[in-house]
């Protein structure tokens, strides 16, 4: 059915229905991330060795004497959740196409989240069929990072205005937020490069990235050190920066939570990589990227939500007397 017929079927939605939605997109967007690994701890990665069926001429799973059932449900229902999450994404892209006036910046982001779904599935597909090989599944979580940074991006943008961004600190402070930003990605590349070449590959006879972990965890654990000092001394200047409240509570929300995730990280190498500790460090994961995001955006400031509007009611047509 085209969008513009869609339209007139639907009332026009409220900005704070779109709000809702667009954090229900962001929470189901970091889900499916930490399902995923639940999946590579318990080595269910091939729980359902083809895709998009789960067995040859099967969607479900089966009884199979080589795949163990708990490993086949764990799988199928991870493949399940992406269904959820492409529902709540098109939820928010229907009604985000519905707020009056029209919203072309918030439809463009609510309609990367739909797409972006079926390009997550067929990466996850991909990784099936070349078992779970370390470079597939580090393409997958680096994929589900960008989702998650732009539903942040979405979020921010269904409660916020459509003016040009005005700064909200200084130059010297936003180029400090894109090298944030440039080693958030690379933190994120090199903790996967971790996991590539640790014990937890999704199935027992994958092989390995033949790299010394030790010589990972450190190169992974310099960038994190070099965030905390960017982020320190974006804390400094922000001092004198006059920020808004929505700016220091992202700010301290980051700070918070890249130090936990430091604590959690150091802990979980020392103690040999347990299978829920590394759970928690994904969830983590998920939070530092969705907090840098909204760094990101309250850094600019784009104006109140437009006023609401809705269609005049047609005059009744008078009748003859």
């Amino acid at each position: 059915m085209p969008m513009s017929s869609l339209s007139s079927r639907i009332p026009a939605s409220s900005h704070r229905l779109v709000r809702w939605l667009a954090l229900a997109v962001l929470i189901t967007q970091a889900l499916i991330s930490v399902t995923g690994s639940v999946v590579r701890v318990t080595g269910s990665g091939l729980g359902c060795p083809t895709w998009p069926q789960c067995f040859p001429g099967s969607m479900v799973p089966i009884e199979h004497p080589e795949v163990a059932q708990l490993h086949q449900v764990i799988e199928f229902g991870n493949r399940t959740l992406t269904g959820l999450v492409g529902f709540v994404a098109l939820a928010c892209l229907i009604a985000a196409w519905q707020v009056r006036p029209r919203r072309p910046r918030l439809v463009r982001l609510a309609l990367i989240m739909p797409v972006g779904v079926v390009v997550q599935a067929i990466i996850g597909g991909i990784t099936v069929l070349v078992d779970l090989s370390w470079w597939s599944v580090s393409i997958h979580f680096m994929a589900s990072a960008v989702l998650i940074w732009l539903a942040a991006c979405l979020f921010k943008a269904a409660g916020e205005g459509d003016e040009e961004p005005t700064p909200v600190v200084p130059g010297n402070m936003r180029r400090l937020l894109v090298a944030l930003t440039a080693v958030t990605a690379a933190m994120l590349i090199a903790g996967t490069l971790v996991t590539a070449a640790g014990p937890h590959a999704g199935d027992a006879d994958t092989p390995r990235l033949v790299v010394a972990v030790p010589t990972l965890v450190q190169a992974h654990g310099l960038l994190v050190m070099a965030y905390v000092c960017l982020l320190a001394v974006f804390g400094v200047w922000l001092r004198s920066a006059r920020p808004t409240k929505a700016l220091l509570r992202a700010y301290t929300a980051a700070c918070v939570l890249v130090l936990a995730q430091g604590a959690l990280g150091s802990a979980q190498y020392l103690l040999g990589v347990p299978e829920a500790m590394v759970v928690l460090h994904v969830l983590g994961s998920t939070l530092v990227i969705t907090v840098t995001a909204l760094l990101w955006g309250e850094s600019r400031y784009r104006g109140k939500l437009p006023e609401p509007s809705t269609p005049t009611e047609a005059s009744p047509t008078p009748t003859a007397a």
